[in-house]
């Protein structure tokens, strides 16, 4: 390979590792605005909140199921990521579920936001909820076998009763009187094995 040839293929990757980031950067900003604003909030909004121009996020996503459908997925990912994450840097298994299931509280309550265009009659919001159990069960599934097989939590519990529970607690989430958050860390601690 020649010199030349060796600088093209580094610039092809620099330029592919600066759009990884350009695209995460506008996700993140959408993501943040849908939870502001819901899922019709204008996309010159979302332009701001990334630092970009509108023609930007219509390069990345020619409509707003497009750009709905990436941050939804997008979420997703990171989720799923975080779980063994914590499981390496938690203080205890118990600790790392407790860290993950505050992550999904935060995806739960951006996810109602997408609600109303999840539940719409677009075929292309369909995949996500199958997409959402299979990244994501087996990820609460490993971080409750750690806490059962540390001793901390009692073996028997289910990773998808567990993630619905905690959806319905998020469910009553924009009353003023109502903290899903507290009451999703007392069924979190809860699972514990009295000692």
């Amino acid at each position: 390979m020649s010199d030349s040839e060796g600088a093209a293929g580094g610039a092809a990757r620099t330029k592919r590792a600066d759009a990884r980031r350009n695209e995460e950067n506008l996700l993140g900003a959408a993501a943040t605005v849908f939870v502001a604003s819901g899922v019709e909030a204008p996309i010159r909004q979302i332009a701001a909140e990334a630092g970009v121009g509108t023609a930007t996020i219509y390069r990345h996503f020619p409509t707003r199921a497009d750009l709905i459908v990436a941050v939804y997925r997008h979420q997703v990912e990171a989720l799923a990521e975080a779980g063994p994450a914590l499981l390496d840097t938690g203080k205890t298994p118990h600790a790392a579920l407790a860290e993950w299931i505050d992550l999904f509280v935060d995806f739960v309550v951006t996810k109602q936001g997408l609600a109303v265009v999840l539940q719409s009659d677009d075929p292309c919001f369909d995949p996500l909820h199958s997409y959402f159990l299979e990244r994501l069960e087996p990820v609460c599934a490993q971080l409750l076998d750690a806490a059962v097989a540390s001793g901390e939590i009692s073996p028997g519990q289910d990773a998808y009763e567990l993630m619905r529970g905690v959806g319905g607690l998020c469910a009553g989430g924009n009353n003023s009187r109502y903290d899903a958050r507290r009451l999703v860390a007392l069924l979190v601690a809860g699972l514990r094995r009295p000692h």
